[in-house]
């Protein structure tokens, strides 16, 4: 659906809760290299699993889709988010996937402060600070 609205590309960041059913992993991938023109495969409530397992999982269904190439795997979501809006060109779409309105990160029973939303307008506002008030190819229709 996000096609739909995407004139040009649509960058997925998204990963998989851990202690969750294992099996839709790989569905997950791929679905998401089916209708993303780019993935981002990060960690998303590991909990008492290890994420590098989770991504491992999630792989196998990208590599599956119709995705044309392979994704990028950063465990650090923030650095995840960082990446596709550097990536991101105007008319793109970058989806964050997967914690919606969540405000923490759980690693190990511990929960840790982060919120998606925040995160991205942090790095669009550097991004911004660094490139201008506009994203390459940008009309200026997207301002500070």
């Amino acid at each position: 659906a996000v096609h739909e609205f995407a004139p040009a590309r649509v960058i997925t960041v998204f990963g998989c809760g851990g202690e969750r059913d294992r099996s839709k992993r790989p569905l997950m991938g791929e679905v998401a290299g089916n209708w993303s023109d780019y993935c981002i495969v990060t960690s998303d409530n590991p909990r008492g699993e290890d994420q590098l397992q989770i991504m491992a999982e999630i792989l196998p269904g990208v590599a599956r889709s119709k995705a044309s190439r392979p994704p990028e795997v950063l465990p650090d979501r923030k650095e995840a988010i960082a990446r596709a809006i550097e990536l991101a060109k105007n008319g793109d779409v970058v989806l964050i996937a997967g914690k919606g309105h969540e405000t923490t990160q759980i690693f190990n029973g511990f929960s840790m402060p982060f919120d998606d939303r925040a995160v991205a307008r942090e790095m669009i506002r550097r991004r911004l600070s660094r490139d201008g008030n506009e994203l390459p190819g940008d009309t200026g229709d997207f301002q500070r």
